[in-house]
């Protein structure tokens, strides 16, 4: 349903949401999403530019997230990387259809605006925080196992 780049963000976003306030290393987050480095680079330059990351470079250094994770809404996330809209006139420029839509568009926007409400209504915390659920788009990185290593000096 959506692109890879979109599947890529939402993956980074959420493997992100599951240690909020710790700089992931680049090459860490390829790994645990399984996206490649070189493709990921890019989703994170669109990320930040949206500011729903902040990075660092250097050693130790790494991207987070922004704002909390329950501040963050999945739409957000898309938004970033692509856009979802409504259809409000007709995609072909049928000048007598307007604002009628026929029903193959007036379809396709029930299905905008069903993907719309359902991403705008879901957080990065809604992804993370249900019990007994798998972790959200990482293989093994999950809150529970994770330990906070002292910064190297």
């Amino acid at each position: 349903m959506f692109s890879q780049t979109t599947e890529y963000a939402m993956r980074s976003m959420a493997c992100l949401a599951l240690t909020p306030n710790e700089l992931l290393p680049t090459s860490e987050l390829a790994k645990q999403t399984k996206v490649p480095l070189n493709y990921l680079a890019k989703v994170l330059q669109q990320l930040s530019s949206a500011k729903l990351i902040q990075g660092r470079r250097g050693v130790g250094g790494g991207y987070r997230l922004s704002r909390a994770p329950r501040e963050i809404s999945l739409m957000e996330v898309i938004n970033a990387v692509t856009k979802v809209e409504r259809i409000k006139t007709c995609p072909l420029g049928i000048s007598t259809h307007g604002s009628n839509l026929c029903p193959l568009h007036r379809k396709a926007d029930e299905a905008a605006a069903a993907v719309i409400r359902v991403f705008e209504g879901t957080t990065l915390q809604d992804l993370i925080s249900q019990p007994g659920a798998s972790t959200p788009l990482c293989e093994t990185r999950t809150a529970a196992t994770m330990t906070v290593s002292a910064p190297r000096r």
